[in-house]
């Protein structure tokens, strides 16, 4: 078993399938966990990037409640994963707290009356009850448990670490081609090599393979900042912040007490010359939005970044089998959950190999319809 990529859903993916017996290589061009991974706000909540209203509109809700269902459980298993090896990586369980973008709580309201027919542990706040909780002033909120924030870094390197000590190899290599027409697949290397293994599982976050073509899938670039340490500025419970928008923005804070806050996602600005450039105006107007969402809080920013990624029209994951390529398994988990769908994806791709199936791999199937 070859996988393509060393940040974390590469080292769930490696964890799971060492789990079972099964004897893996790991290859990155890069270190481990210095791609995407890096970048990530590690913000893992279940609660997708569409609303479970809008997805029930695409997919008819046994559709939507068993993706909502999975992303749930996807959160719950890998803090009890990292917990059970006990990764340093400052897994900490929190509370997700999602605010109305405007001033009608209608979009709120909706939600919150959809989940509770899904069973799904999220609770109405009003304008009045997340004052009184939280100091927001917005025209309503859903305030949801098993979501946790953690560092991306030690959590990935804590897994490969444990995969290694099962037998895995980690060699630090470019692949730059695929042939799945023999029994195998061939993957060639830059520098002329070649691997050949039996099963390849793509974790390569944002640089897709061409052989991946997906029809759902879309770029963006995205800001985020983190404020000098000032624990007593954080709000209630250290809850994660989101927004009900389209192109929301997101915050939490770490264990040294800074504020990370991050989104002013822009699809025009994907290379990296024009992000940069654009990178003054966007801090600043995170900063803005920080002093406007908490004032108690200080906008003195001790780190800024920016980075591409992806994301689908849906908010679902790109997970399965790679049409036309056999042999070859994907594992994307775009968007605001990829840590959580990367956990989903080492799921669903250990039940693929043991010879299992589950209805999720149609709705995360790569070449699924755009939709929205």
């Amino acid at each position: 078993m070859l996988i393509v990529g060393a940040g974390i859903t590469g080292a769930l993916v490696a964890e799971r399938l060492t789990r079972q017996g099964r004897q893996v290589v790991v290859i990155d061009r890069e270190l481990p966990s210095l791609g995407s991974t890096v970048a990530s706000t590690a913000m893992l909540l279940w609660e997708i990037d569409r609303p479970l209203i809008e997805l029930t509109q695409l997919y008819g809700f046994e559709k939507a409640i068993r993706c909502y269902r999975a992303s749930h459980g996807a959160t719950r298993g890998l803090m009890s994963l990292a917990a059970h090896y006990g990764i340093p990586c400052e897994m900490r369980p929190r509370l997700s707290l999602y605010l109305a973008a405007g001033d009608s709580p209608k979009l709120i309201n909706d939600e919150y009356e959809i989940r509770s027919r899904a069973d799904l542990p999220s609770r109405l706040l009003d304008y009045a009850g997340l004052l009184q909780r939280f100091a927001i002033g917005r025209a309503a909120a859903l305030l949801s448990g098993d979501a946790a924030d953690a560092d991306p870094v030690r959590l990935t390197r804590g897994l490969l670490d444990i995969a290694v000590k099962r037998g895995a190899r980690l060699l630090k290599a470019d692949a730059v081609a695929f042939d799945s027409t023999a029994s195998g697949v061939t993957v060639g290397l830059d520098g002329g090599l070649s691997i050949e293994a039996r099963d390849v599982v793509l974790a390569t976050g944002y640089v897709m393979p061409d052989i991946v073509r997906p029809k759902a899938q879309k770029p963006a670039s995205s800001w985020a900042i983190a404020t000098i340490p000032q624990p007593q500025n954080l709000w209630p419970d250290q809850a994660l912040i989101w927004e009900a928008s389209q192109n929301y923005h997101y915050a939490r804070t770490t264990a040294d007490g800074r504020i990370i806050l991050g989104g002013e996602d822009d699809g025009a600005l994907i290379e990296p010359d024009a992000r940069d450039e654009a990178t003054p105006e966007k801090v600043r107007a995170l900063q803005a939005y920080l002093k406007a969402m908490w004032p108690q809080a200080s906008d003195d920013v001790a780190f800024s970044w920016s980075g591409a990624f992806d994301t689908t029209s849906d908010g679902l994951p790109l997970i399965g089998k790679v049409p036309q390529c056999k042999n070859i398994l994907a594992a994307f988990g775009y968007g605001g959950n990829g840590i959580t769908f990367s956990f989903l994806a080492a799921e669903l791709i250990a039940t693929l190999l043991s010879g299992g199936t589950s209805p999720l791999l149609d709705d995360f199937a790569i070449d699924r319809d755009i939709v929205g």
